[in-house]
């Protein structure tokens, strides 16, 4: 797991959706306190970005895919290739060099 999707779900959790209420920011970071002790924590820096422009050079994505696209960047610099998502439709064209994972 990146610090990016830390930050994406706290911003997707404590903001009103359709779907549900949203949650107190304090709920919220305690869900990623959970996650971190649960997860590996993947780290950003040189190598991600390396990754990110490679990417960028075999696939086309622009404006908020760009968050997807890192995700992937992370996963690469840091020899992960399983992506546990329930939105796979986002990473369907990087799948010749990572492996989708739906709960």
């Amino acid at each position: 797991m990146s610090r990016q999707v830390l930050r994406e779900y706290l911003a997707a959790m404590t903001r009103q959706q359709v779907w549900a209420k949203a949650l107190s920011l304090s709920a919220a970071l305690a869900d990623t306190a959970v996650f971190i002790r649960r997860f590996t924590l993947l780290e950003d820096g040189p190598p991600v970005w390396e990754h990110l422009i490679e990417l960028s050079r075999r696939y086309s994505f622009a404006g908020r895919q760009i968050h997807d696209a890192n995700i992937v960047a992370t996963m690469l610099a840091r020899g992960e290739r399983r992506l546990l998502t329930f939105n796979d439709a986002d990473f369907r064209r990087f799948a010749a060099v990572i492996e989708v994972i739906v709960p």
